[in-house]
């Protein structure tokens, strides 16, 4: 029976590398697929079964439970040697994230914003400075993130190298198991270092707050701050990264939305478009995961206890019941209910600053470099089929 099931994940096609792969367009509502390890979870592409289930707390988020569907070899023996709270359920995650939500609300974010715009200039400048045509991926999409979340997070961007390493070894699906173990040890040992010296020399920000907080209470152990940023200085690059590179990729490819983005004074638009290519990406293209703690009804069929479900969020985010002509981007479609940044008590904890960060770069890339164009065809783009967060390896640009 198993040999019948499609196998997840899927490719995406390499002529419409934006979208989801078309073998997921035959994948019934809710139904079963095989992945890596022979067995054989739930898929769930309709929109409001993803919501349904996100938000219900009888799917644990939990990766210690027999029958949740991991990612890869490689992410299943990182979870089960040191887990984030994300990989957790209430209340231990609701303890462990409230310790951290101060640094999200919209007025700290808003405060940043200044800071950001100033980052973003400064790598424009560089980059109009230097040779064309120029790799926009190392010239601006990552170091924007890289730089911010250091800041945030009190990491030194002089070695951020060594991290942007490790985080590529860690997102790959194909890692062998022992060399992500080593990946995520060299991390953990590097972020154990930072919080015993902010033990001893207290510093402003999030490691040096959780350091002098938590950590002095006893709330938290050394190692727990070091995986709480480790998981913060990973999500915090990567994603936004490539939604920066990907996303002006996209625009590229319809210019004559590029064209008004480039031109508009009105910030209500930008923040739509930022929205709409949340949702029209995709980047995190592996589905949510979650193990089902007792029999549940979704979308018609019964989900048992302890089997697991694939939330595939590229397909939701596709779904014409709730985004109609989804396969168009439309930077005036009002897109914001999207489930880009899940949903439920699990939703990204990160996007505030996410969305701040893309509105800069939106709102000022292309109004600095009006003339921004690819250099290679689009063929010859190489995109990130083999990681969790999606994306192209580089974007070289000119203008």
């Amino acid at each position: 029976m198993t040999e019948a099931l499609p196998a997840f994940p899927m490719a995406r096609a390499a002529t419409t590398p934006f979208d989801p792969p078309p073998q997921l367009r035959d994948v019934d509502r809710i139904g079963r697929v095989q992945i890596w390890n022979g067995s054989t979870p739930w898929l769930v592409t309709s929109y409001k079964d993803q919501r349904a289930v996100l938000a219900d707390p009888r799917f644990s988020a939990d990766t210690l439970k027999d029958g949740y569907p991991y990612q890869s070899e490689s992410i299943l023996v990182r979870r089960r040697s040191a887990r984030s709270f994300i990989a957790m359920d209430d209340p231990d995650h609701a303890r462990l994230r409230k310790m951290l939500t101060g640094n999200f609300v919209i007025k700290r974010i808003n405060a940043l914003r200044p800071r950001v715009q100033q980052i973003v200039d400064e790598l424009i400048d560089t980059m109009l400075a230097g040779p064309m045509p120029a790799d926009l991926v190392t010239a601006f999409g990552l170091p924007v993130p890289s730089l911010v979340i250091c800041e945030l997070l009190g990491v030194p961007y002089a070695d951020h190298e060594f991290f942007q390493a490790c985080s590529s070894v860690l997102i790959a699906r194909d890692t062998p198991a022992d060399e992500a173990l080593a990946a995520n040890a060299k991390l953990v040992a590097y972020l154990t270092d930072l919080v015993e010296a902010k033990q001893k020399s207290p510093t402003d920000d999030m490691l040096g707050q959780l350091a002098a907080g938590p950590l002095a209470k006893g709330e938290l152990t050394v190692e727990e701050v070091a995986n709480m940023g480790l998981l913060m200085l990973i999500a915090g690059h990567e994603t936004t990264a490539n939604m920066i590179s990907l996303g002006t990729l996209a625009l590229l490819q319809h210019p004559d939305q590029l064209a008004e983005l480039r031109d508009t004074d009105d910030p209500g638009l930008v923040a739509g478009a930022v929205e709409e290519l949340l949702r029209y990406l995709n980047i995190v293209h592996s589905g949510r995961r979650r193990v089902a703690t007792e029999d549940v009804e979704v979308g018609g069929r019964l989900v048992r206890a302890g089997e697991g479900i694939i939330l595939a969020n590229d397909m939701g985010n596709r779904d014409a019941d709730a985004f109609p002509d989804p396969d168009r981007l439309d930077i005036h479609r009002e897109a914001r209910h999207h489930v880009a940044f899940g949903y439920g008590v699990h939703q990204c904890l990160g996007q505030p600053l996410a969305r701040m960060e893309l509105n800069v770069v939106y709102s000022t890339l292309y109004r600095r470099i009006p003339t921004l164009r690819l250099a290679i065809p689009l063929e010859d783009i190489a995109f990130k089929h083999n990681m969790v967060v999606y994306g192209v390896y580089s974007l070289p640009v000119a203008w």
